[in-house]
């Protein structure tokens, strides 16, 4: 896993992971299972988004329409008013921004205001969103929803009787009822598929096979027998069919479409099927179902829509795999699911563990309340991430953040390159650069590999102030990101780098200390940007660094930083000051 090759293309960004990778889960909803209500002010939603991006989040998973057992379907007109001006915000920031919607309206403003992924929870069994993802950049999500138990069948108790007589009798009651069978078939209604039966489908341009939904139709009613009284609701709504119909209000076309949500419908069985199992005197071989045909449904369905997404034209690095957990499956479908995570790493999909706060974390924990579940969560994912998922997606970022950062510390060693901009313009300018080397090298976990010259350059943005004394340094490190930049403050405080309100933002300082590059990591939010939005644009900083390796302005052009020529920066170098 620490080596891990795969890469996600997400728009302009491209994620690796040699380190896991952090979704942020923020929903704008008002009934989401455990958070449903917090952050519904698209204000409050933006300030929780930019404090995960601070606290440690990688990804924003920003979602309008909770999808909890028996939820509510939310019209894609209302599920946009509430994510779209979040989307915008995040992406503003400089964060990237997951869209996680099922309807393909969403998706479309979601990505024009910024989002680099849109996560589907249909898997994009609609053809109108695969339409859509291949004709744009981003990232894709193809989660698996639906059930993947069997379906079960009764038997009827069978007592032998041997005698011929009883032999010719059965037999004609077997032709008897196939002849009932076949005269009633024409009427009879064709009954839901569940994930992996033949089911109609749907044909993309090329002629690439669209599958169908992972999850079956509701169960039909038993019609009543003739010979049985009609109900005397069912006599009324008889009778409604007959009469004319009054106008439809809103209230009973929402219901309406409800009804005739196919995810709704499946997640309110799966809600039926927890609260009515009754645990029985009959005693299983094993703890846990056969992990064969539960597989076989799950990775079969992921690895088809994959393909299927390929062939419309998606490239394969823009995808990233979800077995789902929680979606129409049992507590032990879940965990069986989870151990064999090894084996869905292995489609080479980047994977995601989205297991936070689910039921069925609750049941290995002995924890009811969902908002208490971020410790066991943490250790689901844990298990997860060892045996090969690339991204987490939680609810307590900077919480998983934490309990990552200290596990990764001690159990993956993993030097990292990364630049960092010094600067002064108070007091002996090439004293303080040369005490902040010194003090970056005892940072923990951390190095120093390699320093620029001190160079003299002009101020920049604020210019009634005097020159300004300039170097770059590259360092190793073992820490995140967010972790080796409050080093750094911790330095610049130090050193005498007042920070307050009062002091201006570009005006004259002891200290700068400005974290540029860090190998395979880009973020966004206030607090920190990776790599620095204003590298292209400060000769100060694209000079020293051509002390420290070859072309820079080639370099971060290639990692998707905008170079501005010589001409055009700011603070332009105007000599040296010696080494450092």
């Amino acid at each position: 896993m620490a080596n891990d090759s795969k890469t996600w293309r997400c728009g302009k960004y491209e994620l690796s992971f040699d380190r896991p990778r952090i979704m942020g889960v923020l929903n704008v909803t008002p009934d989401s299972f455990s958070d449903g209500g917090e952050h519904f002010d698209p204000d409050a939603a933006i300030e929780y988004g930019l404090a995960m991006l601070d606290a440690g989040a990688d990804i924003i998973d920003v979602g309008g329409e909770s999808t909890r057992p028996g939820f509510t379907p939310v019209n894609p007109d209302e599920e946009a008013r509430r994510v779209l001006p979040v989307v915008r915000a995040l992406a503003k920031e400089g964060a990237i921004v997951s869209i996680d919607t099922r309807h393909v309206a969403v998706a479309k403003a979601a990505v024009r205001c910024g989002a680099s992924i849109v996560n589907d929870v249909t898997g994009f069994t609609d053809p109108k969103m695969v339409e859509f993802v291949k004709t744009s950049t981003c990232g894709v999500i193809v989660m698996h929803a639906g059930e993947v138990a069997a379906p079960t069948r009764t038997h009827a108790t069978v007592q032998l009787d041997t005698s011929a007589a009883a032999f010719v009798a059965e037999k004609a009651r077997e032709a008897a009822a196939e002849a009932a069978r076949e005269a009633e078939k024409p009427a009879r209604r064709r009954r839901g598929k569940l994930l992996g039966e033949p089911k109609p489908e749907a044909k993309l341009p090329g002629g690439v096979v669209q599958p169908s939904l992972p999850f079956g139709d509701p169960e039909p009613a038993p019609e009543p027998s003739s010979e049985q009284e009609t109900p005397a609701a069912e006599q009324a709504t008889a009778a409604e069919t007959v009469a004319p119909a009054p106008e439809a209000t809103p209230a009973a076309t929402e219901a309406a479409s409800e009804s005739n949500d196919r995810l709704a419908a499946m997640m309110r069985r799966s809600a039926r099927r927890e609260e009515a199992y009754v645990p029985t005197s009959q005693l299983r071989r094993f703890t846990l179902p056969d992990s064969a045909p539960i597989m076989r449904r799950v990775m079969g369905f992921l690895s088809d829509q994959a393909r299927t997404l390929i062939h419309a034209g998606v490239s394969r690095d823009r995808i990233c795999i979800d077995p789902g957990p929680g979606f129409g499956k049992s507590a032990n479908e879940d965990i069986v699911i989870q151990r064999e995570t090894a084996k869905m790493a292995s489609l080479g999909y980047p994977l995601m563990c989205a297991v936070s706060r689910k039921r069925f974390v609750g049941a290995v924990s002995g924890v009811t309340e969902a908002a208490e579940r971020d410790a066991a969560t943490f250790g689901v994912c844990l298990g997860a991430i060892q045996a090969g998922a690339n991204i987490v997606r939680v609810h307590d970022a900077a919480g998983f953040a934490q309990f990552l950062n200290g596990y990764w510390a001690v159990a993956k060693p993993q030097p990292r390159r990364a630049f960092v901009a010094v600067g002064s313009n108070l007091g002996h300018r090439c004293d303080n650069i040369r005490a902040a080397r010194e003090m970056i090298a005892e940072i923990p976990l951390t190095c120093v590999s390699n320093s620029s010259k001190i160079y003299e350059s002009e101020p920049a943005y604020e210019t009634r102030q005097d020159a300004f004394a300039n170097a770059v340094i590259e360092i190793k490190t073992e820490l995140a990101p967010l972790v080796l930049l409050d080093e750094l403050m911790k330095i610049e405080a130090e050193l005498g780098r007042d920070r307050s309100k009062k002091a201006k933002a570009n005006g004259p300082r002891t200290i700068d200390l400005d974290l540029l590059w860090m190998d395979g990591e880009t973020h966004g939010g206030k607090k920190l940007r990776l790599p620095h939005p204003l590298i292209g644009e400060r000769d100060f900083v694209l000079v020293p660094l051509e002390d420290l390796m070859h072309d820079p302005a080639r370099f971060f052009r290639y990692n998707g930083v905008e170079v501005k020529e010589p001409e055009d920066r700011v603070g332009h170098i105007v000599g040296e000051l010696g080494r450092m």
